[in-house]
Formats: structure tokens, C-alpha cells, sequence
């Protein structure tokens, strides 16, 4: 599965680990992505979706 939200793209973000001594090593925050059951024009789909979105109302869950 990609971590990435099929409705506004959300995805993985890359960085630094900073240790109290400086040191740099790369890290990755994931997004809080869930599989959802979409109803999409009547048809029933599992889609990614980012919990922003699923509490922003901007998919409409299947029953």
C-alpha cells in the first residue's frame, strides 16, 4: 500500500534525526493514512484516505 491519500495527495515527508550532539541521520513521517470503504456513484470502492480528510467530510463512507 502507498502512503499516500487518493483524495488530496498526502503522502510521506523525509527529514533529519538531530541528535543533541548535531548529528544528521534520515528519518520519514508517514501521513495517518486509513482504508476506507468509499461509495463512489453508487459503486462500493476501498480507497487511501488521510484522517484530515475523513474529518473533513470530503469522502462520503459506505454503509
Amino acid at each position: 500500500m502507498s502512503r499516500k491519500c487518493s483524495v488530496c495527495g498526502k503522502g510521506q515527508v523525509s527529514g533529519n534525526n538531530v541528535s543533541h550532539s548535531n548529528r544528521h541521520t534520515r528519518r520519514k513521517w508517514n501521513a495517518n493514512i486509513q482504508t476506507v470503504r468509499v461509495n463512489e456513484n453508487g459503486a462500493v470502492k476501498r480507497v487511501n484516505v488521510c484522517t484530515r480528510c475523513l474529518r473533513s467530510g470530503k469522502v462520503s463512507r459506505a454503509v
